[in-house]
């Protein structure tokens, strides 16, 4: 059984002491790829020098919308150009989220529509954030979504009428720890078995959003975990965990355009 993390931040600084553990800890558990996501400029160089030393360790660059303020034209020119190595085969994430705030609205509206149309012109696959946008999110997305691109809702944990609304403009929806959480995960856990099994994802966004049972022992998630993901989600359809893996995995690589050996 092959496992592929489509979402984690193995650049963070959190896995610097014992980056080599964790990897065999993933192998070990038969997550073989992972998709690393670039957060921003540095973030996303530390992203792609580890796709690049590591087999089957994929990279993706972008600027986070908690961090729009402080974009520029030269971070996204810094980052096309980082996207021309063999190993970035994504954009993102970016995105919109209105819950942190942490940067203004129009600051995050304007640097998300700049990345789409850097994406577009490269032909890259989108990794999408979104949180708490009131419906503006998808707004801006049906109006500079061209019929035929590829992308992902990465974490997804929105509504039935947002899932069928993603699903219509053709995109995976990532799942993450989140499902496996007793309170709230519940709407999550009755809202998998209606996303079509070739649009499905499983990811851990490591360090972030530890699953259970991990969660009750240790803070930092890593993509060893996304298996407790997986065992969730083919529990909730019904699924044996080897044909949710196959599943996720080619749908995966389907969408990176990737063929991990």
């Amino acid at each position: 059984m092959k496992i592929f993390d489509s979402h984690c931040h193995l650049d963070d600084r959190s896995f610097t002491r014992d980056f080599d553990d964790v990897l065999n800890r993933a192998r070990s558990a038969g997550v073989t790829a992972m998709m690393i996501a670039g957060i921003g400029v540095k973030q996303a160089r530390r992203a792609v020098a580890l796709a690049e030393k590591y087999p089957n360790l994929y990279a993706a660059v972008g600027v986070h919308p908690h961090d729009s303020q402080v974009c520029s034209e030269a971070d996204l020119n810094a980052l096309v150009k980082m996207a021309g190595h063999p190993k970035v085969r994504a954009w993102g994430e970016i995105g919109l989220d209105f819950n942190r705030n942490y940067s203004p609205r129009i600051d995050q509206e304007r640097w998300f529509l700049a990345q789409l149309e850097r994406s577009q012109q490269l032909d890259l696959p989108v990794i999408f954030h979104e949180r708490d946008t009131g419906g503006r999110f998808l707004e801006l997305l049906r109006a500079h979504w061209p019929v035929g691109r590829q992308g992902v809702v990465h974490c997804f944990s929105g509504t039935t009428v947002e899932l069928d609304q993603y699903l219509q403009l053709g995109l995976f929806i990532g799942i993450t720890g989140i499902v496996t959480m007793q309170k709230r995960g519940k709407r999550l856990r009755e809202m998998v078995v209606d996303i079509p099994e070739e649009h499905l994802l499983v990811e851990t966004d490591a360090p972030y959003l530890t699953p259970a049972p991990h969660k009750n022992r240790t803070r930092r998630n890593e993509p060893a975990f996304v298996k407790e993901v997986l065992k969730t989600v083919a529990e909730m359809r019904r699924q044996s965990q080897e044909e949710m893996a196959a599943a996720s995995w080619n749908n995966t690589c389907r969408l990176f355009g990737i063929n991990p050996v």
